[in-house]
């Protein structure tokens, strides 16, 4: 038995743990204590503010169902899954297009729809047309790629926002021809507040953010041999371009829908964009982020 104090106490916690079997979550758990310790030292945390901080913690948790991720969305306000997929894009095999953020609002089971289809079930708002082509990094089209899209409607709202696991709207799953290319229809989607109604809404509140996201467009590449491409589009002339509030915007990823007689449909405005794919290594899942149905009952022992 030994007396600790404010500095033991760390060394005694991971002499504790130096048996774990995994060496991944040892080091891990390593590193997380002697952060989180060396967080509260830093501070001189009081007693109340790390009741406060644990019934934070708590209702972060309470929030979470199978259609919402607070957990997830405070990552992205603290910046932590930005920082994640800039850790993870080092490890590319090649130069491919910039990865953004999953997000809180990515589900699994979009429909299938053909190219050309509109992702909007009833479009209330003028549409626009999406076109490009999936590549390899030597610039040749990716045959049968399979490009996952979702976006809010042109009032801002994500279906599960509105409808819970009831409906999809506004999110579809598409096939690129055998060159590679894809194209859909679309209307416009609107930059938004992020759930400001929970616990992460109001630490947003409480440090004077906005809160705001950029006006955006999802997508999820993925093909046989490649690595998966997890990014997004942004609209140049949001007013929020400059400061998401979760920090996904590179400016590789911003466009302007404008006229375009090649577009596939010259009628429409179009938003024309190539996706650059890196062969795919052995470092595991490229999405920061998940379906939050997904995420119930999650366990700590998949970890190493």
């Amino acid at each position: 038995m030994h007396d600790l104090d404010e500095f033991t106490v760390t060394d005694a916690v991971i002499a504790q743990m130096q048996d774990t079997p995994s060496d991944r979550l040892r080091e891990i758990m390593d590193a997380a204590v002697r952060h989180l310790h060396a967080f509260a030292r830093d501070v001189k945390l009081t007693p109340e503010e790390w009741l406060l901080g644990i019934g934070f913690m708590t209702e972060i948790g309470k929030t979470c169902t199978a259609s919402r991720q607070e957990t997830i969305l405070l990552s992205d306000v603290l910046g932590l899954s930005a920082m994640v997929n800039a850790l993870h894009a080092k490890t590319s095999l090649e130069k491919a297009t910039d990865a953004s953020l999953l997000g809180p609002f990515y589900r699994e089971t979009a429909p299938h729809l053909k190219l050309g289809d509109s992702i909007a079930a009833l479009p209330d708002a003028p549409e626009l047309v999406f076109y490009g082509q999936i590549r390899n990094a030597a610039g040749a089209g990716v045959a049968h790629a399979m490009v996952q899209v979702w976006q809010t409607d042109a009032h801002g709202f994500y279906d599960m926002q509105l409808h819970g696991q009831e409906k999809m709207d506004h999110r579809a799953v598409f096939t690129t021809d055998a060159e590679g290319r894809f194209h859909f229809r679309t209307v416009r989607p609107l930059g938004y507040y992020i759930p400001m109604d929970g616990p992460v809404g109001r630490l947003v509140l409480a440090q004077k953010r906005h809160g705001c996201r950029p006006a955006h467009i999802h997508f999820l590449v993925g093909a046989e041999g490649y690595r998966e491409l997890v990014t997004s589009v942004y609209f140049a002339d949001d007013p929020y371009i400059d400061s998401d509030t979760v920090f996904g915007v590179s400016k590789s990823l911003i466009v302007s829908p404008a006229p375009d007689p090649h577009s596939p449909c010259p009628e429409l405005e179009a938003i024309h964009y190539d996706f650059t794919l890196s062969l795919a290594g052995a470092d595991g899942d490229s999405r920061v982020g998940a379906d939050p149905s997904r995420l119930v009952g999650a366990q700590i022992d998949h970890v190493g």
